[in-house]
């Protein structure tokens, strides 16, 4: 049952007007089982000053490409209802007429784009209108038997309106049937939703709450857990289980769907996805279409269901249906287009949205992880609305061809036009050791700007984590994970490229740059300061990158690896052997791993930093004590001693080094490999050469 959560103290602080109608949308629109996300839609009709000052009555509506949960007074339209009433008298309009003449009727043209149902509530003569996607109603409205169950639960006080796309028509015919039933107290509209109003804001949602929990009371009368979706087929994995095989799976899968544009990835094993994943009526019943219109553009019409017994728990034979289940389902969306493609359509990339795994569970893609766990959490509704629609009749769906107008329709797609343009590092996930210190960092943060995802690996978690939480306030969610890792551990580093595919989907950069220096005369050199360095340096960046090649490989879509060497890579520093040899060999390994890795789209190039002593834990440990004592000079002299040795007279910053980091993995170097680039100042010394 949903909540009625209207807290009447918050609500008598919220300012009369537009502020009512965000309290309200909010309460709605964060409830998922109540509104879909990016769906419904909600109004208020008040009087306000025109630009003469009259008063004017104004209806104020969500505007398009607004998420209800989220949105504020300015994601709200106010049009002059004078201007939209006589629009009823019209016999018809269409969709591209709608829209102009709402422009008209704008009190203000900097508010945004009204939203597609703006005329819905117009028509309506109630002061405050909802429009929601609850799973109870929708399962009403996507059932063989709807209206007659609906019957049973509202008696006479609904109005059923048949499938109609919204618009003009859908409008007017719900304004119509709201006159003429004098007990009307909400509407069904068949395969789409619910419609209710009220006097007050809190009227109005109370309403919402009420009818909702009416239909949600009579399907759990009847539901029977046992028995739902057919019965369950096959069992769940462990938790441990499944982790293990979509770590196998997720890089896979991610290559496959990354045909046309790089997907994320995100899994779920909710215990309703288990249960429908699992179940003997779902390889069937997914494929019957989707469960309200709002669920196309995000989830497409139908999911990829894939054949395979967990019991056997043979990822190979697993990975084998995957691939061949992407490739049958691109093949069947391509098909899909040409049979229903209106002049000027594009189609967009055809592979699936959402892949059910029995045993496993949910996986989702999305440009962003954001969006990957949208289309997760409408196909969560979806399957609640299966649910309820096969508990008292069977589900039914939108046509082949009007899924295809709705996921292809002009006023749908206009939401995505106002979504920004995608930037450098959009759809890319960048995998950075040494990610809590000043160049890992000041890394993250560059390429994240860009759009990026990033895994921030280190040994300092607590620091990676910081560095995580400062990205993910500033970007939005989900944009950067801390983990911790030992590069010199090949379990962990196998662990945080697991987590990481658990996490994003794969990987697309790696910035190889965990490090720490040591300096003593030659003849001091222990074995065990060798080995250190050699282990962290050397064996370190062999691991990662090694463990990066083979996800990369997985997935099939290319790669990129930017390994942090040194002027002493080319430069034999002075009292830095074990330092200098292993830089050297650094930039050598990376060669080598560019020279087999460009058949696979894997570039690897190199930057050589000098004196990065900003925000350095190398530096803040006895290095630069020992770098001072080398040159002769007091450690508080160092940097106006590297600054003073550069042709350019400059320090080198952790920016710097993140600027050249992110040009080696951008587009502007996609021709480059195996190349090295200096960053220092200009130190004669090490010129390459």
């Amino acid at each position: 049952m949903v909540k009625n959560y209207w807290d009447s103290e918050k609500a008598a602080q919220v300012s009369k007007g537009v502020e009512e109608l965000v309290y309200r949308s909010n309460l709605i629109g964060s409830d998922r089982p109540v509104c879909n996300w990016g769906g419904g839609n909600t109004s208020m009709k008040t009087t306000e000053k025109d630009f003469r000052g009259r008063d004017i009555e104004v209806m104020w509506v969500k505007g398009s490409g607004s998420d209800l949960a989220t949105m504020k007074a300015h994601n709200f339209t106010g049009l002059n209802l004078e201007d939209i009433r006589p629009l009823f008298e019209r016999e018809e309009m269409t969709d591209e007429d709608m829209v102009a003449y709402l422009t008209h009727c704008m009190i203000d043209s900097k508010h945004p784009r009204a939203s597609i149902e703006t005329l819905l509530h117009a028509f309506l003569p109630f002061k405050h209108v909802d429009h929601t996607h609850p799973d109870a109603i929708i399962s009403l409205c996507c059932a063989d038997n709807g209206k007659q169950l609906a019957e049973e639960i509202f008696g006479n006080r609904f109005v059923w309106v048949p499938y109609v796309r919204p618009g003009f028509t859908l409008s007017k015919m719900i304004a119509e049937g709201v006159r003429n039933n004098p007990n009307a107290e909400l509407v069904l509209m068949e395969k789409h939703g619910l419609v209710t109003w009220g006097e007050t804001s809190e009227e109005s949602y109370a309403k919402t709450i009420e009818i909702i929990n009416e239909a949600e009371q009579y399907f759990n009368d009847r539901v029977n857990e046992e028995t739902a979706f057919g019965g369950q087929k096959y069992q769940s994995l462990s938790d441990l289980e499944a982790a293990s095989i979509l770590a196998k799976v997720m890089p896979i899968i991610r290559g496959a769907v990354s045909e046309e544009k790089k997907m994320l990835l995100t899994f779920d094993r909710g215990e309703d996805v288990l249960q429908f994943v699992n179940s003997y009526a779902a390889p069937e019943l997914s494929q019957i279409g989707a469960a309200c219109p709002d669920h196309l553009v995000h989830t497409k019409m139908v999911p990829l269901y894939i054949n395979w017994d967990p019991q056997t728990k043979d990822v190979e034979s697993l990975i084998a249906s995957v691939k061949e289940g992407i490739e049958g389902f691109k093949e069947g969306y391509k098909a899909y287009f040409e049979r229903n493609k209106n002049e000027g359509d594009k189609m967009f990339e055809p592979a699936p949205r959402v892949i059910l795994i029995p045993g496993v569970g949910m996986v989702n893609s999305g440009k962003d992880v954001n969006n990957s766990r949208v289309s997760g959490a409408l196909y969560h509704r979806a399957i609640a609305v299966m649910k309820g629609s096969t508990t008292l009749g069977n589900f039914v769906s939108l046509s082949e061809n009007e899924s295809y107008n709705v996921e292809y329709w002009p006023l749908e797609l206009y939401k995505l036009t106002l979504a920004p343009a995608e930037a450098e590092f959009t759809r890319k996930v960048a995998f950075i050791t040494g990610g809590a210190g000043g160049i890992g960092s000041a890394t993250a943060r560059r390429i994240v700007s860009e759009g990026a995802h990033v895994v921030l690996a280190d040994l300092n978690l607590e620091g990676a984590e910081k560095v995580a939480a400062e990205i993910n306030e500033q970007y939005g969610p989900n944009r950067a994970l801390a983990v911790k890792m030992d590069v010199t551990s090949e379990e962990q580093v196998q662990a945080a490229f697991d987590q990481t595919a658990l996490t994003f989907g794969g990987v697309d950069i790696i910035v190889n740059n965990a490090g720490l220096a040591t300096s003593s005369p030659f003849d001091e050199t222990s074995l065990k300061e060798w080995n250190l360095n050699m282990n962290v340096l050397g064996t370190g960046y062999f691991l990662v990158a090694r463990e990066a090649f083979k996800q990369m490989k997985q997935q099939g879509i290319g790669g990129n690896m930017v390994f942090i060497g040194s002027k002493n890579s080319v430069y034999a520093g002075k009292n830095a052997a074990a330092y200098s040899s292993v830089k050297a060999m650094e930039t050598h390994l990376a060669r080598c791993i560019a020279a087999e890795g460009g058949e696979f789209g894997i570039r690897v190039n190199s930057v050589l930093p000098d004196a990065v002593l900003q925000g350095s834990a190398i530096w803040g440990s006895n290095w630069r004590e020992e770098r001072a004592a080398a040159y002769g000079i007091d450690p508080d002299q160092l940097e106006e001693h590297y600054r003073k040795r550069t042709t350019l007279l400059v320090n080198i910053y952790p920016s710097d080094i993140a600027e050249s980091i992110a040009f080696f993995a951008s587009s502007k170097s996609e021709k480059t490999t195996g190349c090295m680039l200096t960053v220092d100042g200009g130190v004669p010394a090490a010129f390459t050469r």
